[in-house]
């Protein structure tokens, strides 16, 4: 029953992509459409994104100072493990799974709505393709910003960890740069680049598919938020375990 329903369900959100991924009617309104989603997904995620960093690049600096401070550990153990553990999983799967919270309800309550207050059959009456005009810009935008919103944790997680270094005793400036600077797998980088790439799409086209097919009014509308979120969740889970084993054998 369980896998009956997953296969309908997948064979559904492919053909919902199939109908997303088709020629804009029109490339300049298709365009102006990506600029706004890119602002409203992308840009308006940065102040979130910093603050979460900066105090996650923090703790992660602390912890690894307060836990490795057996004196057979290198000086540069606390800026390596903290710019690692940036670099290959916060920076892009905790990161999605936090903004899947916050762009993924966005996206699948403002689809949901359009369709119970049945804005989405008057485009279809139009004869306007309502998956392409409404989830594709949003699935192009958000994709195209995630690598800038990445950056974006990447430094201010590494500010965290020297505001730690500067405003307390745990550990030297020093220390802390050398530590970051140490070893560098520029992979690394890449590595996470990626990996936020493919789960950007997800957060877009999983919130975009719960949203387009609500059905009932408001109440729905919440429960839909809250299963893009879950499957949104459990689908970064998934596919990071793929990335790594593939990305990182």
């Amino acid at each position: 029953m369980i896998l009956t329903k997953s296969l309908e369900q997948l064979g559904k959100y492919t053909l919902f992509l199939k109908r997303a991924f088709a020629m804009p009617d029109k490339w300049s309104v298709f365009g102006r459409r990506t600029v706004l989603e890119i602002m409203k997904l992308g840009v308006d995620s940065i102040p979130l994104v910093i603050v979460i960093s900066l105090f996650i690049g923090a703790v992660c600096t602390i912890q690894m100072q307060l836990n490795v401070q057996s004196p057979l550990m290198p000086a540069y153990s606390v800026g390596l493990a903290t710019r690692d553990i940036v670099l290959l999983e916060f920076s892009n799967s905790i990161l999605c799974l936090i903004l899947a919270g916050k762009v993924g309800s966005n996206i699948a309550s403002e689809i949901g709505t359009m369709r119970v207050t049945e804005q989405i059959d008057a485009l279809e009456i139009m004869g306007v393709n309502s998956t392409n005009f409404l989830v594709t810009p949003k699935i192009l935008a958000f994709v195209l910003f995630m690598p800038v919103l990445v950056i974006f944790c990447i430094a201010t997680s590494f500010v965290g960890g020297w505001c730690v270094a500067v405003f307390t005793d745990l550990i030297s400036v020093s220390r802390f740069i050398y530590g970051i600077q140490a070893l560098f797998v520029e992979w690394y980088v890449w590595y996470g680049l990626i990996k936020s790439l493919f789960f950007a799409f997800i957060i877009a086209s999983v919130s975009s598919y719960f949203g387009y097919y609500v059905k009932g009014g408001a109440l729905e509308v919440g429960k839909a938020s809250t299963n893009a979120v879950v499957s949104s969740s459990i689908l970064i889970l998934l596919f990071d375990v793929i990335l790594t084993k593939l990305l990182l054998q």
